[in-house]
């Protein structure tokens, strides 16, 4: 397992949950409404909106149960869970799938049909996967001719990207998109991209910087990337690409 980042040993695991959990929850997508806890709150406050997100907070709770931590909130299950990599990667993936399942199967409706054993081919320990394998959008993108699948899939993802220039409240950043072709996805080249900086008086990289390497979800930075996450969230991402793939050509 690779050492702990730079980043990560300076922040606990309840500030990491709420950068990258804040966008979501702003659009209205996860967790309780308006949850102001996640624009600097307490870590108590943290913690409890944190219990309440339905998709992350029962794969923390299911990576900690597995890797014998006490604490689903530990600054490595978090860092883990949204980039890939580090104590998630080493969970076996069968094992993982089947604790996550007992846990959100039972809620699910019936777009989540497809929450069956058969996902274990799929699983992993991170957000991507719950992106690309547990939400039903991937299964979405052959219906109808709108784009609105491939939208939610990308704006959901972690992406990462290398800012080019800051310009007031809005940044403009190298970044690959992910793309439909009709058979598979994939990764775009790296293109200039919008994202925001501040929203409701709020950002998470106040001082974002040309050069800087950073992390994007739903469109708002999420906070910086050093070296070693950019690598595991970029073989995170691959990997669920390519497993996705194939479940999807088998489906044709």
């Amino acid at each position: 397992m690779r050492e702990e980042s730079a980043i990560a040993r300076i922040e606990s695991g309840t500030d990491i949950f709420a950068r990258y959990a804040y966008a979501p929850n702003r659009l209205g997508f996860c967790g309780p409404p308006e949850a102001v806890a996640l624009r600097g709150g307490s870590e108590a406050d943290v913690r409890a909106v944190a219990r309440q997100f339905s998709g992350a907070w029962p794969y923390l709770q299911v990576m900690a149960k597995l890797a014998g931590i006490a604490d689903p909130l530990d600054h490595r299950l978090v860092e883990s869970y949204w980039l890939g990599g580090g104590i998630g990667a080493h969970l076996d993936p069968e094992l993982f799938a089947a604790e996550l399942l007992a846990v959100i199967a039972p809620l699910a409706g019936h777009y989540w049909s497809h929450l069956t054993a058969d996902i274990a081919a799929e699983a992993a320990a991170n957000h991507c996967f719950h992106v690309l394998g547990v939400y039903p959008w991937t299964r979405l993108l052959r219906k109808g001719k709108s784009n609105h699948p491939i939208q939610v899939l990308d704006g959901c993802r972690i992406s990462w990207g290398t800012v080019i220039r800051c310009a007031g409240t809005d940044i403009t950043l190298s970044r690959r998109e992910l793309r439909w072709n009709g058979h598979e996805l994939s990764l775009s080249d790296p293109a200039p991209r919008h994202a925001e900086i501040w929203t409701d008086g709020y950002s998470a990289v106040p001082d974002v910087a040309p050069g800087d390497q950073v992390a994007v979800h739903w469109g708002r930075l999420c906070g910086r990337l050093d070296p070693d996450q950019i690598r595991d969230l970029e073989a995170s991402t691959d990997r669920q690409l390519h497993v996705t793939n194939r479940r999807l050509a088998a489906s044709r």
